[in-house]
């Protein structure tokens, strides 16, 4: 039977049955159009009625934007208004009897990268997802990290300079100055893709900003190596994309702080997956449950 598999965003929501060996057997998508609280939840039961309706599944996994409590089955979702600590499990169980896992997308990028993507065979390895937001999926020693209260991988609060500032209260250091939003302000535009479109363009303001943020990318990589020792780590989300080509740099950064053995033996790598990482990583820990 095949594994169904929903990946939730802050503005959309993917769903693909697969099967067990990893190729996808059918896929949907929906815009959330602004969705908060129980229609956001009306709308992931919908999806799921829809892949359910297709034939049995053998096991159902999500990723969600936040954290999932896995004592009471709520997720608490930032992003998604009225998702301070909804129960999530109780309204995927209305729809199907087929067992449930529910991970944070962080988590579930790892997953996917390991089961699918760049990080096949890999027993200690990072997904860093950068988009409006930055995030770690952390694989030691074959393990997925999550942490006393589900909240490892929140490293966009990262401290990769010494001055303390109130913006960073919200986001923390690291995704303040490198993630989408934060890149757009530094170069005077609206979106992070007008900030690459422009450094594409030689802008003075925009390459600025997005040398700022290589600079922190790397620093994070340095932190990254010296703590964890992996043999790889994947950029993706929104950002990588256009921020592909400058992984080189980035290495480079990184070794000017990094423990120098480590980072010898670390390779960078964009995701193989793209938007798809989460939605993979969720069927892998349908299967792995």
């Amino acid at each position: 039977m095949p594994i169904a598999a929903i990946d939730l965003g802050g503005t959309k929501l993917a769903g693909a049955l697969f099967e067990p060996g990893g190729r996808i057997l059918y896929r949907e998508f929906q815009p959330l159009r602004g969705r908060a609280g129980a229609e956001v939840g009306a709308l992931v039961r919908q999806l799921l009625d829809k892949l359910a309706r297709t034939g049995p599944i053998e096991a159902l996994g999500m990723a969600v934007p936040g954290i999932f409590h896995s004592d009471r089955g709520t997720v608490w979702a930032p992003n998604i208004p009225g998702w301070d600590d909804y129960r999530l499990v109780d309204d995927l169980h209305t729809v199907t009897a087929a067992p449930v896992t529910v991970e944070s997308d962080r988590t579930c990028c790892i997953m996917g990268e390991v089961w699918q993507g760049e990080a096949q065979g890999a027993r200690n390895a990072i997904f860093v997802a950068v988009g409006t937001g930055i995030g770690a999926g952390i694989l030691a020693d074959g393990r997925v990290l999550r942490g006393a209260h589900d909240v490892a991988g929140a490293t966009g609060w990262l401290v990769l300079d010494g001055a303390y500032h109130e913006d960073y209260a919200a986001c923390g250091n690291f995704e303040y100055h490198a993630a989408g939003p934060g890149i757009a302000r530094a170069a005077g535009v609206a979106t992070a893709e007008e900030a690459f479109a422009a450094f594409a363009r030689g802008d003075s303001r925009a390459t600025q900003a997005v040398r700022t943020a290589v600079s922190y990318w790397g620093r994070a990589v340095a932190n990254y190596v010296s703590l964890f020792n992996p043999e790889v780590i994947v950029f993706g989300g929104g950002l990588f994309g256009p921020a592909a080509e400058l992984l080189d740099e980035i290495y480079a950064e990184a070794r000017k702080w990094a423990q120098p053995v480590s980072i010898n033996q670390v390779r960078l790598r964009t995701s193989a997956l793209g938007a798809d990482a989460a939605l993979y990583g969720a069927a892998a820990a349908a299967l792995r449950a």
